[in-house]
């Protein structure tokens, strides 16, 4: 078993599989970490498991533990080497953590990505593998602000914060359970949060934990099918973030 330190990824598994009422040695089984690893996570989180209060804390720690901040060409060069290899910025910290070499937070990536300070080569962060087109049994809705509308920059991928979302029906019977999924098109990050339906209340509730997650100026616009989860978009533009939407099967 591995004592390597948690990534935000392990942290939103553990929040779900403590829903689902796993004991913290089938979390530690689960992961492939030592469950003295998963208890101390726990006993952090006294009120109740959290994982973005989670990773704030872990975050601080961090910083105070001096870890270095500035971007030295030294460092650029690896945090390149990495998102040329097709790696997220969370997988790059997750893995020098666990050879145990000194890295910025992911954070700190994302945020010199959209200062521009990095420049990843496009032609390599692509997303895998064959896209889906099932048959629809969603109920849609025909307003909101057309794909046709959004910056030529979004769709050419050449600015980081620009996130495409939509959602993954559980295939546990009849529950209605399902994961929010959020890919930031530049980088082909990923992360998911799990939703207890495809309501827009239960969307909206997803985007703010994304919200809470990353600085603002990540966030720039939001793209989605026309599914009725997303029918909560008036809030997120409150929110200051344009939303748009793709019309049935058409390229984002």
């Amino acid at each position: 078993m591995s004592y390597s330190h948690l990534t935000i990824t392990d942290r939103i598994k553990i929040e779900t599989y403590l829903d689902l009422g796993l004991k913290s040695c089938q979390i530690a089984s689960k992961l492939g970490v030592h469950k003295s690893t998963i208890s101390r996570e726990l006993r952090r989180c006294q009120n109740g498991y959290s994982v973005v209060l989670a990773q704030e804390q872990y975050d601080h720690r961090a910083k105070q533990k001096g870890r270095k901040s500035c971007l030295t060409p030294k460092l650029k060069k690896k945090i390149e080497k990495g998102l040329k290899a097709s790696w997220s910025p969370e997988q790059i910290c997750g893995r020098y953590q666990l050879e145990q070499k000194p890295m910025v937070a992911f954070k700190t990536i994302y945020n010199w990505l959209y200062a521009g300070l990095i420049d990843p080569d496009l032609s390599v962060l692509r997303r895998k593998g064959k896209s889906r087109q099932p048959k629809e049994t969603r109920g849609t809705f025909r307003i909101g602000t057309s794909i046709a509308k959004r910056l030529k920059e979004v769709r050419n991928r050449e600015t980081f914060g620009h996130w495409e979302l939509d959602t993954v029906v559980s295939s546990r019977g009849k529950s209605k359970g399902c994961l929010a999924n959020f890919l930031e098109r530049k980088t082909r990050f990923y992360l998911a949060f799990k939703i207890p339906d495809r309501t827009a209340k239960a969307m909206f509730s997803a985007i703010e934990q994304l919200c809470r997650l990353f600085p603002k100026e990540t966030l720039k616009t939001f793209t989605s099918d026309r599914g009725k989860e997303f029918a909560c978009y008036p809030l997120v533009e409150n929110l200051g973030i344009p939303f748009f939407f793709a019309d049935a099967y058409s390229s984002w």
